[in-house]
């Protein structure tokens, strides 16, 4: 018999994702999450490929999170739903696609290293959806660890106006800092700041045993100068007189408030509570757990969902109430033997078993047979449930239509949220089974990967007939290939990684065009196109200016679908982008005309608007390096020698090391992280992500064309 979901109470629920810089410790932290809330019996390990949510081989081999994996647990008598996610920029749909429909986040910063390339682009995205967050100062007993000094990175890189972008704020702070062989005053445990306690974990039980005394006389001071700078930025939106008059009359506030005031302006995003601690050494994560119950959103702490009726096209609102129309979003697919998975982000009223949902996208009708929780693990047992109230995150089975993005909803009220939006893939490889028996084989296993990763693209080139796949880095598409083989039982060939150009106008250009003939036929369409370019990148657009009585619906649909597949290649092959066609006038003659005809001369107007009018644009890349002082020279030389342009330079923290990052054409990479690790002596580390596209210089036009 199914059982009930334990997300009846709205209140009780938290829908969170872990997300940081790969290497700040997200998993490990997501491991000590789960043990002490008893979702596991035993500790993990990364190193040791033991953790709960990297279950895929790839993970386990390469001590890093690639797929996201939702976790749920209890704690303190709240339902916690825990997505762990990917640091690596190559798996950066993983990140964006949880955090769309989650309700809050656990950001984690190395305490040595503080603010890194990939911190800074999850905490985008957590911006991009407004996700309140906490902080989480991990690896406080490393070498050169500094609590105070990566709070001042949070602050000069994420909240730099904290008064419109929130600001970090200490509510616990460490006993010391780095290991005990290498520190005088090692980190040993956290202060409380609102509750003003010192808290002990014992290392016997992995930290399971907390013991609470009285603060440290040598921390005294500095305890109470961060809970006076925590009370001076609380009060400064108290309205409700929580703990202002308290203070102003020389009382220590009551606890309690102080949780409710710092709850109230977390949710507001006017503050992000800062905790410490360790993993590594069991450290400071029951107060974490305690701060996700106390600070995070609920469902209905967060602001209605927004989509539009496609009906009306007006934009309509769903609160998170089991009393609304059922909608939600379907953000992550899963391959799997025994039917695909789908998990679904229900945001208002409540799915259920044996139901017709209807695809708003895709103007069909899905068979909801069954609704399940699942382990982190997809190979594990699924716990079916009888109902998917608002707020839930839940698998089915066997969609037939439905991909990531898709909105789900009651016929009766349709309803079409906005769709999840992923960065443009940026490296290319060529892909073809070593046997030719296996040909069908590949292709259905590299739709299924594309099913799974929205910045996963396949496609056959039309001049070489290679089936070509693109990613958002090399590392991307080798854990493709490794899939294939390991999982598809595939053998293939792969070409050498290059880079996926694009292509722009160089200028706006409006033509005319009218085409009399279609093969040895009359006929006639005249059309009217205005093609211009955005600033800012965008896919490309069309658009129909003309009303029905110059240009009937039918012909207009055949225009459009016509210039949208010619502008999805320019001169050179590669995809357009930041370009807009309009039509802005047509003709047509009751006899004469066609949808064919209008289809042939949308692809003439696009032909003259693009002749002699294109130029090829090239992969940027944001790279960062993290190197020590005495490498400083050989790293920024070795990337003015790739055209790249130095952004910045500047010392993290204390210990001689230093961050540099600048921006680098991707093609001039390939090399790079060997290259790196040369220049170094195996001592610095490089991270890149895709930061823009700019025009090519002229020599690799030249190149392509084989002038």
């Amino acid at each position: 018999m199914a059982k009930s979901s334990p997300t009846d109470d709205l209140k009780q629920i938290r829908n969170i994702g872990v997300i940081a810089h790969i290497d700040a410790g997200k998993t490990t932290t997501t491991e000590h999450l789960l043990f002490y809330a008893g979702a596991k019996h035993k500790l993990g390990g990364v190193d040791e490929g033991t953790t709960e949510t990297d279950y895929d081989q790839e993970e386990q081999e390469r001590g890093i999170t690639i797929y996201s994996a939702c976790v749920p647990f209890s704690w303190l008598g709240y339902t916690v739903n825990l997505i762990d996610t990917p640091g690596h920029v190559d798996f950066t749909a993983e990140v964006e696609r949880s955090l769309r429909v989650l309700d809050g986040a656990i950001c984690v910063f190395d305490g040595q290293k503080g603010v890194e390339a990939q911190s800074e682009t999850v905490w985008r995205q957590a911006n991009k959806y407004g996700v309140p967050r906490i902080i989480f100062v991990n690896k406080m007993d490393v070498v050169g660890a500094n609590f105070a000094q990566t709070l001042e990175t949070v602050r000069q890189r994420l909240t730099p106006d904290g008064a419109t972008q929130g600001r970090p704020v200490p509510i616990v702070i460490p006993i010391g800092s780095g290991s005990v062989k290498d520190s005088h005053t090692p980190f040993k445990g956290v202060i409380d700041l609102i509750e003003m306690k010192a808290i002990y974990f014992d290392p016997a039980d992995y930290g399971k045993t907390m013991t609470v005394e009285a603060v440290p006389e040598d921390h005294q001071l500095e305890a109470e100068d961060y809970r006076t700078k925590l009370f001076d930025i609380l009060s400064e939106s108290d309205d409700k007189d929580l703990i202002t008059s308290a203070l102003l009359e020389g009382q220590a506030p009551d606890p309690a408030k102080v949780r409710q005031l710092v709850r109230e302006q977390t949710l507001a995003r006017r503050i992000y509570p800062v905790l410490a601690g360790s993993g590594r050494e069991h450290i400071g994560v029951q107060p974490l757990l305690d701060a996700v119950t106390y600070y995070l959103p609920s469902p209905l702490d967060r602001p209605p969902v927004v989509g539009t009726n496609p009906k009306g096209k007006k934009e309509e609102k769903r609160k998170p109430d089991p009393k609304e129309p059922f909608c939600g979003l379907v953000f992550k697919a899963v391959g799997h033997p025994n039917g695909n998975r789908f998990f679904i982000r229900v945001y208002s009223g409540v799915m259920k078993p044996n139901m017709r949902a209807f695809n708003t996208g895709k103007d069909v009708k899905e068979n909801i047979a069954k609704i399940f929780h699942v382990h982190a693990d997809p190979n594990r047992g699924l716990e079916e449930v009888d109902a998917a109230p608002a707020g839930d995150i839940v698998c089915v089975l066997g969609l037939k239509d439905s991909i990531t993005g898709d909105t789900l909803c009651e016929t009766a009220h349709p309803i079409l949220l906005e769709a999840i939006t992923f960065a443009e893939a940026v490296v290319s490889q060529s892909i073809e089974p070593e046997s030719g028996a296996d040909k069908d084989k590949l292709v259905n296993s590299l739709a299924l990967l594309q099913l799974e990763d929205p910045t996963f693209k396949v496609k056959v080139d039309k001049d070489t007939a290679q089936t070509v796949m693109s990613g958002m880095g090399t590392l991307h598409l080798e854990v493709k290939r490794h899939r294939l083989e390991r999982d598809f039982r595939l053998k293939v060939r792969v070409g050498k990684p290059r880079v996926s150009y694009r292509e722009m106008l160089i200028g706006g250009k409006t033509v005319e065009v009218e085409v009399d003939r279609m093969g040895d036929k009359q006929a006639y369409a005249n059309l009217r196109v205005s093609f211009t370019n955005f600033k800012v990148e965008k896919p490309v657009i069309v658009n129909n200016a003309v009303g029905p009585e110059a240009l009937p619906p039918l012909f207009a649909a055949a225009a459009e679908r016509g210039l949208i597949d010619a502008l999805q290649t320019g001169e050179l092959g590669y995809p357009m982008m930041n370009v807009q066609a309009t039509i802005t006038d047509a003709k047509f003659d009751p006899n004469l005309s066609s949808e064919d005809a209008f289809t042939k001369a949308a692809v003439q107007a696009y032909r003259e608007a693009v002749e002699g009018n294109i130029q090829l644009m090239e992969p940027i890349m944001r790279v960062t390096v993290t190197t020590p002082n005495e490498f400083v020279g050989n790293i920024t030389g070795d990337l003015a020698g790739r055209r790249g342009v130095i952004e910045r330079q500047e010392p993290l923290g204390a210990g001689g090391t230093f961050e540099v990052e600048a921006f680098v054409p991707l093609r001039l990479l390939f090399d790079y992280a060997d290259r790196v690790r040369s220049l170094s002596q195996g001592r610095a580390a490089s991270g890149m992500e895709p930061h823009s596209y700019e025009p090519a210089p002229a020599e690799v036009r030249r190149e392509m064309l084989g002038e």
